[in-house]
C-alpha cells in the first residue's frame, strides 16, 4: 500500500500544481501497472460534478488493468473551520486497499494568496493502524517526486488547518 500512498502524493501534487492559479481542477485519474508504468486520464464533460462521477466510475472499472490507481478532484470539505476547497483524493491498490484524502487549500484569488493545509486522511480501508504513519510518509514522498509541483505545495504549505 506505500506505492499507492506515493501515488497518491505524486497525483494530489499534481492537482495542487493545476489549482495555484486560480483554476478549478479537471479532474485526473492517475494509475501505475504492475510494472511501474504510469499515466493519466482526464474527465472534461459538461461539468465538473459529471467528469467526477466519470473518474469515480473508471476507478472502480479499472479501465485499464492497473494495480493502483488514484482519483483527484476538486470538491470542499467540511472542517471545524467550515467549508474550505479542497483536493479529494481517493487511492486504490486494487483488491487490496484504499484510502481517501482531503488535501484542503486556499484558492487564489485571495487577499491571503494560495495556500495548501494539511492532508487529512478520510478513510482508510485493508491498512493496519500501525502502518498510518508510514502511509502519511509515503504520500509525502510522492508529493516530493512531483518536482515542479512540490516546489510550489511547499512554497505555499500553511500547517494551520
Amino acid at each position: 500500500m506505500l506505492d499507492t500512498a506515493r501515488l497518491a502524493g505524486f497525483f494530489a501534487a499534481h492537482g495542487i500544481w493545476s489549482v495555484s492559479g486560480g483554476e478549478t481542477l479537471i479532474p485526473i485519474l492517475g494509475y501505475e501497472q504492475a510494472d511501474g508504468e504510469r499515466g493519466l486520464d482526464r474527465y472534461v464533460l459538461g461539468d465538473i460534478a459529471e467528469g467526477a462521477q466519470a473518474g469515480q466510475e473508471a476507478l472502480r472499472r479499472n479501465d485499464h488493468s492497473a494495480a493502483r490507481a488514484v482519483l483527484v478532484v476538486d470538491a470542499y470539505v467540511h472542517l471545524e473551520t467550515g467549508k474550505t476547497d479542497s483536493l479529494i483524493v481517493e487511492a486504490v491498490e486494487y483488491d487490496v486497499a484504499a484510502l481517501k484524502i482531503a488535501v484542503p487549500y486556499r484558492p487564489q484569488p485571495s487577499p491571503l494568496g494560495f495556500a495548501v493545509h494539511r492532508p487529512k486522511f478520510l478513510e482508510i480501508s485493508g491498512v493496519d493502524r500501525r502502518d498510518y504513519e508510514a502511509l502519511g510518509e509515503a504520500f509525502f514522498e510522492g508529493v516530493d517526486s512531483h518536482e515542479p509541483a512540490a516546489e510550489i505545495w511547499n512554497a505555499h504549505y500553511d500547517p494551520s488547518l
